[in-house]
């Protein structure tokens, strides 16, 4: 099946939430191929979430999500994981296994769903660990590494299968501002390289203006997208002022934000 228009990603009136708490509601939004997607917000709006929900971790309340044209909401469980296969994830914090190297680490998805030897995973690995610029850490513990590596250690695992469509949640959360700077770079970089579709949760206003070609803008109280679009055009013209004070980092808790 083929994505609708061109768009990677296709979520359609979703609502997410737990044990009866609605967190979002009637979420509609697409990603274009090629793309760096944000979707931003205040702490505890639910931007993580939306991503867990997005890559078949929850099921929603309600509301559809497609990747790659197929749904990954109503499908059997073989199909979603299937699915699954062809987009990488990579956490707050990497999650890494402690207990496993790094190359270890970026092997388990090659060992876990491909045939290939030991000889050609290793060199699979090497390959991803030199595209984060993680050369010669193969062999190296997670608890050796610095943050920064700890984030572009989980992205060569989340590279391990080649996909297309990457998922970061939080990629610059407790990084110093230089080593923020490197990861959104190697972020440019693979979607120059590989023509890879990015969908980033992130809070960083530097990351938001340095890589993100179009963002949701999601509220707590209104549980919804109250903005969408090219961050830069949102920050300098939008019509809101809740929007704008958010966009600009200035005291945007007391405005509305169904408000202009």
């Amino acid at each position: 099946m083929v994505p609708k228009q061109g768009m990677i990603v296709e979520v359609e009136n979703l609502s997410v939430g737990y044990e009866g708490n609605v967190v979002l509601e009637k979420i509609t939004f697409t990603v274009p191929a090629g793309a760096i997607f944000g979707i931003l917000g205040g702490s505890g709006v639910g931007k993580s979430t939306l991503l867990k929900h997005m890559i078949g971790l929850y099921p929603p309340l309600c509301g559809e999500v497609k990747i790659f044209g197929r749904s990954i909401v109503n499908c059997p469980e073989t199909e979603k994981y299937r699915l699954m296969r062809r987009f990488g994830v990579t956490y707050q914090g990497g999650a890494l296994f402690s207990s496993m190297t790094v190359g270890e680490n970026v092997a388990l998805p090659l060992e876990t769903y491909t045939n290939l030897n030991k000889s050609e995973i290793a060199r699979r690995v090497q390959e991803k660990l030199a595209l984060v610029d993680l050369q010669g850490a193969a062999n190296v513990m997670p608890a050796e590494l610095s943050g920064g590596m700890k984030k572009r250690a989980g992205l060569a695992r989340a590279m391990a299968l080649d996909p297309k469509l990457l998922f970061f949640d939080e990629p610059s959360a407790g990084l110093d501002p230089i080593t923020s700077v490197e990861l959104d770079e190697l972020l440019l970089r693979l979607r120059a390289q590989f023509g890879t579709t990015i969908v980033i949760v992130t809070h960083e206003l530097a990351s938001i203006f340095g890589i993100t070609d179009t963002v949701i803008l999601l509220d707590k109280q209104a549980k919804t997208i109250v903005a969408e679009g090219d961050p830069r055009k949102l920050r300098d013209h939008s019509p809101s002022l809740w929007v704008h004070d958010f966009l600009n980092r200035q005291g945007y808790d007391h405005a509305p934000a169904n408000q202009e």
